[in-house]
């Protein structure tokens, strides 16, 4: 039986920290004692069985003996704050990495991914024993460790899914073709871990593969039963599969929320087996809603990368505000697949080596100019340090950062403005002053002053081109009527935003981009459904190509080999080809910094890391 001190569970999330030995160091630690204080159990990132069954080349692994030492660290750190420790074991099958030298792949049959990659070795019967030994002896090592239980993946297209999946699985023996014969893997799998070890045994499986010829929530039902007749101490029920459908495994904001809550509900309802509810459960308001589900345990990843005390501020323990999570995917995705380990938007301690600095700033007094991302902020790490801080911003708090949220199933983006407003407004020694401030208002009575004035619109010079709009036009009182041909100048990351924006209004969309690559900047995952949805939705892109004149309804192109093009019939343009820092107020009598796109234009990421590490700097 799992029993924890409290319901909720740290879902095992890649991190990326080793230095390719597959060990515990000093970063795994310093990750896991800050979100162990408050939480029922974490699982570790998965535990890698052989080195040649890999996901990353800085992953974690139990395949020999010579990692126990190491994970026996990070267990007794869990044990010390009151969590329990989960080991979870995952065979990749044809998921293994294939950039990884060495990797071997294999599945049930000889079927290459969806996404990509090479064409597997279908298993034959001794392959699917060492397999399942492979398994069993990580199992055995989790448990010398000292962690509390296991967790067997036979979710997400690994290869235990791929057994399970009729549209992975051709084959003709035992182990293919009826449910019972799909499902005859993963029980072994699950009977031999079961009889090896004494610790509980959790499953990890996809309620749905969510492809038409994929196993679906009746199977899963009927393979929970199994396993519940066999001792399966919980079942965490996710939903999709990697080569398919990529944005559900990474619950993905693009993807609808509760999806997975829905059908561990129908397992619990249908097996009583205990459930693990996972998903996108970054708020409070979720937590209460997969209860009211019949959830047993909940388990959370990124919500506690975001904010490593989400789980102390949901039970009473911290009376701060949440950080919330995103569900962009942009620094835990994105940092793991660039090789500089999980990373997180909205929490620039995670990954990065920056340290929170504590040293006192009482007596001191400072202006920030600009109340977007960076503004607040850079006020509220001032405030913190019990400086006084005065927040200068002539319109609404969240700057440009007001516009992020306002393109298709971008809105979970919109909690990100709402958090810091509202802890902004806590703090008693940030006084929010609305107005624009100029450079006599900030050159006396400021020991310094921090300028986040953001960006402008880098507005190239095109003849003709005056009548024009920017991003604003994703405000819904600026779209154009639906029956207009808009012409979009730039095709990175906003204007292909503002595209799909546009041709969900029903508008017509012509895109010219001077590059070979539009979306550039984009997150992987957004860029793949922005992309496909523009194409489904017929958008007109032209590459390589500069808009040379505007000539009325009339926009005259030039190719990269300087050939030329007119297009009639354009209605409205929309410049998106990107910014520049707004360094205006220069003048100024006081030690000033800028800071946020002021200082240099990138993305929220990289304002709020450079802004705290800057004023961390501030004594």
């Amino acid at each position: 039986m799992l029993t924890l001190r409290n319901p909720f569970i740290m879902a095992p999330v890649k991190l990326g920290y080793t230095n390719g030995d597959g060990k515990i160091n000093e970063k795994h630690l310093q990750f896991y004692d800050l979100r162990s204080k408050h939480i029922g159990a974490v699982e570790l990132e998965p535990l890698y069985i052989h080195k040649s069954l890999r996901e990353l080349p800085t992953q974690l692994g139990i395949d020999a003996d010579d990692k126990i030492d190491g994970l026996r660290k990070v267990v007794d750190l869990l044990h010390e704050n009151g969590a329990k420790a989960g080991a979870h074991l995952n065979h990749p099958g044809r998921m293994a990495n294939p950039k990884l030298p060495g990797n071997q792949y294999v599945s049930a049959s000889a079927k290459a991914c969806e996404n990509g990659g090479p064409t597997p070795t279908a298993l034959d019967k001794a392959g699917i024993d060492e397999a399942i030994m492979l398994v069993v002896e990580a199992a055995k090592r989790a448990e010398k460790a000292g962690f509390d239980f296991v967790e067997l993946q036979m979710g997400h297209g690994y290869l235990v899914a791929q057994f399970l999946s009729p549209s992975v699985n051709s084959r003709t023996d035992e182990y293919g073709g009826s449910f019972e014969n799909r499902s005859r893997f993963a029980l072994e799998m699950f009977d031999a871990v079961k009889k090896s070890i004494s610790i509980p045994v959790v499953v990890r499986l996809s309620g749905d593969e969510l492809i038409e010829n994929g196993f679906h929530i009746d199977e899963m039902v009927q393979l929970v039963s199994l396993l519940k007749e066999r001792g399966v101490d919980a079942v965490q029920v996710l939903a999709g599969t990697l080569c398919n459908t990529p944005p559900f495994f990474f619950q993905h904001m693009f993807t609808p929320k509760g999806k997975t809550w829905e059908l561990a509900k129908q397992i619990k309802e249908k097996t009583q087996v205990p459930t693990i509810f996972v998903g996108r459960i970054n708020s409070s308001k979720d937590i209460e809603t997969v209860k009211t589900m019949g959830a047993d345990f909940v388990a959370v990843g990124r919500a506690l990368v975001a904010d490593p005390d989400f789980i102390g501020k949901h039970l009473g323990e911290i009376h701060e505000s949440i950080r919330p999570c995103l569900s962009c995917a942009e620094g835990c995705l994105g940092g793991v697949r660039s090789g500089k380990g999980l990373q997180c938007i909205v929490n620039p301690f995670v990954g990065t080596g920056l340290e929170q600095t504590t040293s006192s700033l009482n007596g001191k007094k400072y202006a920030v100019v600009g109340g977007g991302i960076a503004g607040m902020e850079a006020a509220l790490q001032l405030a913190k340090r019990q400086a006084s801080v005065d927040l200068f911003e002539k319109s609404t708090l969240g700057g440009q950062f007001n516009l992020a949220w306002l393109p298709p199933q971008k809105l979970s983006l919109k909690q990100l403005i709402d958090y810091y407003k509202s802890v902004v407004e806590t703090f008693s020694n940030i006084t929010i002053i609305k107005k624009e401030a100029t450079e006599s208002d900030v050159s006396k009575g400021y020991d310094a002053v921090l300028l986040a004035t953001g960006s402008t619109p880098a507005v190239p010079p095109i003849k003709g081109l005056s009548n024009y709009k920017w991003a604003e036009v994703l405000h819904d009182e600026n779209l154009p009527s639906a029956d207009k041909t808009i012409l979009i100048i730039g095709g990175g990351l906003i204007g292909m935003e503002i595209a799909s924006k546009l041709i969900d209004n029903g508008n017509k969309v012509i895109v010219v981009e001077m590059l070979e690559e539009v979306a550039r900047g984009m997150e992987m995952i957004e860029k793949t459904m922005t992309l496909k949805k523009i194409k489904m939705k017929g958008v007109i892109i032209y590459t390589q190509h500069l808009v040379k004149e505007i000539k009325g309804t009339e926009v005259v192109l030039e190719d990269a080999e300087h050939k030329i093009k007119s297009l009639d019939g354009i209605d409205e343009v929309v410049v998106a080809t990107g910014m520049k820092s707004n360094q205006s107020l220069k003048n100024i009598s006081l030690p000033y910094y800028f800071i946020g796109d002021a200082a240099k234009v990138g993305n929220v990421q990289s304002a709020v890391f450079e802004t705290v590490s800057m004023v961390s700097k501030i004594e």
